[in-house]
Formats: C-alpha cells, sequence, structure tokens
C-alpha cells in the first residue's frame, strides 16, 4: 500500500481527520477551471462526491506537518499559478501523486507551484480524475482508475491540459516551447506516459486547444512508479517502451535507493530506454529518503533536489 495511502487509512481508522471539505479549493486568488468543456471522455462512477481531508494523525505527518488528500476526483480542474515579477517564459503542468486513488493536492502540487513560480515559471496544477479504485464490472474494458493502458482517464486529462497551455500560451505569457511536465510516484509515471504518448490523442478532438501539440519540452519524474515490468526487474513496461524516440522530451529523474514503495528499479528502467533511444535524460540516485517527501525538507540530501531541477532547466536552456 502506498504511503500516502496508508497514511489516509490511518486517518480515518484513528479519527484523526483535520479539516475536511466538500471539494478542494486553491488559494485566494486562483481559480480552479474545468479542463473539459462538457463530460470528460471515458467517465467513470464515482463512490461518492469529491472531497479534501486533511491527513493529520502522528503517523500522516510529512517532514512534521500534515498533508492534504483529495478523493473521487470526477471532475478535472486546472489552476494557473503565473509568477511574480521576473517571468522567464517556461512552464510547468504538475502532477500530483496518490497511487492514482487520491491526489495528495498540497505536498506535490500546490507546494511546487509555490516554488516554481519563485523562479519565474508558471505552474499549472492539474487535479486529474481519480475516481478510486473500487468495485466495478467485471465487464468494463478497464478500472475506474489507474495507470495507463489499463485505465486511459488521467492520462487524457494530461493530454487535454498540456494542449490547453500551449493554446493559452500567448495570454498567459508563457513560451509555447517551454512546456514541460513534472509529477511524483503515479504522477511521476504519468510523465513518462505523456511524455511517449503525444502524437495522437486518447480521445476524440472538442476544440482548437486538442489541435495544439501535447508533447511536453521537458518532463520531470519524481520518485515515479508503474514503470518496470516486474519486482526485481528493470525491463520497462512495453506500454512506455515501445514509444520511446528521440522525440521523447529531455527528462530528469530523481529516487531513492531506499523507496519502498515506487522501486528504484522503475527509474532505472525508464533511464536504461532513454539512453538506448539517444535522448537527453540525467538521473539522480539517494541511498536514503524513503518515498512521497515532497519538496519538504528532511534531514536526508535528496531534499535538495529542487536546486538539481533548477540547474537542469538551464542546462537543457528552458530557464536562464
Amino acid at each position: 500500500m502506498k504511503p500516502l495511502i496508508f497514511a489516509l487509512c490511518i486517518v480515518f481508522s484513528f479519527g484523526c481527520l483535520g479539516a475536511q471539505t466538500v471539494s478542494w479549493q486553491p488559494s485566494p486568488g486562483h481559480t480552479q477551471v474545468p479542463i473539459w468543456p462538457g463530460a470528460a471522455p471515458d467517465s467513470q462512477p464515482v463512490p461518492g462526491p469529491e472531497f479534501a481531508v486533511t491527513a493529520a494523525g502522528k503517523d500522516a505527518l510529512v517532514a512534521g506537518s500534515p498533508w492534504v488528500a483529495v478523493e473521487n476526483v470526477s471532475q478535472p480542474t486546472m489552476t494557473v499559478y503565473s509568477p511574480r515579477g521576473k517571468n522567464t517564459g517556461a512552464a510547468v503542468v504538475v502532477f500530483p501523486g496518490g497511487g492514482y486513488t487520491i491526489l495528495a493536492i498540497d505536498l506535490e502540487g500546490t507546494e511546487v507551484c509555490d516554488w516554481l513560480i519563485s523562479k519565474g515559471i508558471t505552474c499549472v496544477l492539474l487535479k486529474y480524475r481519480v475516481p478510486g479504485e473500487g468495485l466495478y464490472p467485471k465487464s468494463a474494458p478497464y478500472p475506474r482508475s489507474g495507470a495507463y493502458p489499463q485505465s486511459p482517464i488521467a492520462l487524457e486529462d494530461a493530454q487535454r491540459t498540456v494542449g490547453l497551455v500551449r493554446f493559452h500560451s500567448a495570454e498567459w505569457h508563457i513560451d509555447p516551447h517551454k512546456i514541460g511536465v513534472l509529477g511524483f510516484s503515479a504522477g511521476g509515471h504519468m510523465v513518462a506516459a505523456i511524455s511517449v504518448h503525444f502524437a495522437q490523442r486518447l480521445y476524440s478532438a472538442v476544440d482548437a486547444a486538442d489541435k495544439e501539440s501535447c508533447r511536453p519540452d521537458f518532463a520531470v519524474a519524481i520518485y515515479p512508479g508503474h514503470l518496470s515490468r516486474a519486482v526485481n526487474s528493470i525491463a520497462l513496461n512495453p506500454d512506455i517502451e515501445s514509444y520511446i524516440t528521440q522525440r521523447t522530451p529531455p527528462t530528469f529523474l530523481l529516487q531513492n535507493e531506499d523507496d519502498n514503495v515506487d522501486r528504484v528499479e522503475d527509474s532505472l528502467s525508464y533511464y536504461v530506454a532513454l539512453k538506448k533511444a539517444r535522448v537527453p535524460v540525467e538521473m539522480h540516485l539517494y541511498a536514503h529518503g524513503g518515498h512521497a517527501f515532497g519538496l519538504r525538507r528532511t534531514k536526508f540530501p535528496v531534499t535538495a533536489w529542487p536546486q538539481l531541477v533548477e540547474t537542469w532547466l538551464g542546462t537543457i536552456g528552458i530557464i536562464y
């Protein structure tokens, strides 16, 4: 079980609930915008309305602080965070993690946006669909949620959002050639998925935004999962490996060797495949630090990773 999900289970089991709201809302001054003009494609039922809950039990804290989980997301949205002052023209679409079951919306979402806008980078936070695993009819073509290709809905939301950002690039003061993606855990898997599945949408076009390219110009995957075929294997899943080409965007990978949720083999498998395809890739491994730490500072050296990403973005010409 994923630590974030495990922590949420602890919260419910021991009654250590913090603030709970019907649905997640961004901080004042920011507005969620639906990414689909009508019903989202391949819509799936949810067990109830969307809600956000603060995981505040002792065992749920990350770097000594609680975090917010969003569940039952059936209406995907994006929230645009524009840089204050300097604007590099770069933009990053952020995919929070949560095992394709929940979204760690602050730990791996809003806190990331705060960092990015401080560096002059527009951040677009995607609240993608996570209707929950639950029970679904055996006759269904795929689970209600999960990694592509088992379920297409999260990747559909990602493709749509990157296209929307490119479509609105002039309005949002973004260079359309400097739009990247960054994700954690399951969101890190989605970074890899959209990095190889961009030539064709998984859904029928709904408007002019879907005529824009949904290829990221760069990609950052932090402790990604769902990438290697089996336990103790560094063979990449064919749904990723078969689609890697030299058009796969430059990629930054980071993981801890003691990550007991999404194994280091996942990052290694992707790194090896990218190298074989001659895709520019930079990888950082650390001995300790575990999983699901986001940007929060801990005693482990891995928590200095944002500076590594900033340096890398400079080396590939995204920021100066």
